[in-house]
């Protein structure tokens, strides 16, 4: 229910009726308290709601792209569940991704493509995925 209008609805009315309640109470010190601690308890409330609600939303997230990569024809399967991997093995990951991306911005800058299904493991050569070089007429067209 957090996070919808009829809440922020409900709160906006809580506030008033405090306020509305000033008065009777004649502002006491008391009147007072009760504001200031309902707020701090759903205030404290509302960080664990949020923080679970961004828990399941990057679950949810995470086994879209696992399915995506799983889908397509050419991806690594070794990249699913990634977030599960220790920091040694995301660095490694990591810096094969920079270094594919920097061959990918050289590619461009050389009228290739930066598209391709490259080695991600140590297994094989740099070799392996190269670009090819491009067309003459793309060349002469920079």
């Amino acid at each position: 229910m957090a996070g919808r209008p009829v809440t922020f609805v409900i709160a906006v009315l809580l506030v008033v009726v405090w306020g509305v309640s000033g008065p009777l109470f004649h502002f006491s010190d008391t009147w007072q308290l009760v504001i200031n601690t309902s707020t701090t308890i759903v205030t404290f409330l509302m960080v664990f709601l949020i923080q679970n609600t961004q828990n399941r939303d990057t679950a949810a997230m995470q086994i879209k792209l696992d399915e995506l990569i799983r889908a397509l024809e050419g991806a690594h399967n070794a990249l699913l569940d990634l977030e599960e991997l220790d920091e040694k093995d995301l660095t490694r990951f990591r810096k094969r991704y920079e270094q594919l991306a920097e061959k990918a911005r050289d590619a461009l800058r050389d009228g290739g493509t930066d598209t391709d299904s490259p080695f991600i493991d140590g297994r094989h050569d740099d070799t392996d995925d190269e670009r090819p070089a491009a067309p003459p007429e793309k060349r002469e067209r920079q």
